[in-house]
């Protein structure tokens, strides 16, 4: 669940920071990017510090080496937070994080289906619905800057240009 707050409150703080007048946080995507880093670097950080060991038990018993899988994605996730705030790998960045995401699903449908669910929101049908919204994000970022690539050649790095 705390992923899902972190990427709704800063979604609606940069928002809000672009609505009272802070022009480079005023476009929508630039909010949603926003909100997606702060997310992933949240998700990526726990995948080396405070729920390392929960996460290496949701890499299905199938695959070799967990924690290398656990180590490879927290890298990646941080990477791709980064790669979102800074304007040239937005694109690249939006696109590795919604394959990672799909990639990782099913450790997600492992955890929920084989009892080690530890929360409600760890359940089947509430983290199908996380993960659903939070790979529709990275779509639209992926799917808005890809469009808009060749809007905006120079200047300011986490903006558009109008």
């Amino acid at each position: 669940m705390e992923p899902l707050i972190v990427l709704v409150v800063v979604t609606l703080v940069i928002l809000v920071a672009g609505i009272a007048g802070v022009s480079r946080f005023r476009p929508w995507p630039v909010a949603l990017r926003g909100g997606l880093a702060a997310m992933f670097i949240l998700t990526g950080s726990v995948h080396f510090v405070y729920l390392r060991t929960e996460i290496i038990r949701m890499v299905p018993p199938i695959l070799p080496y967990p924690d290398l899988i656990v180590t490879i994605t927290g890298v990646l996730e941080l990477a791709g937070a980064i790669g979102l705030l800074w304007r040239p790998t937005v694109t690249w960045a939006a696109g590795g994080l919604s394959l990672l995401l799909i990639t990782m699903f099913p450790a997600n449908l492992y955890i929920a289906i084989n009892g080690l669910a530890t929360s409600p929101e760890d359940q089947l049908i509430p983290r199908t619905l996380m993960q659903i919204l939070f790979l529709s994000v990275s779509l639209a970022i992926w799917l808005f800057y890809r469009r808009h690539r060749s809007v905006r050649k120079h200047g300011n790095d986490f903006g558009l240009s109008k």
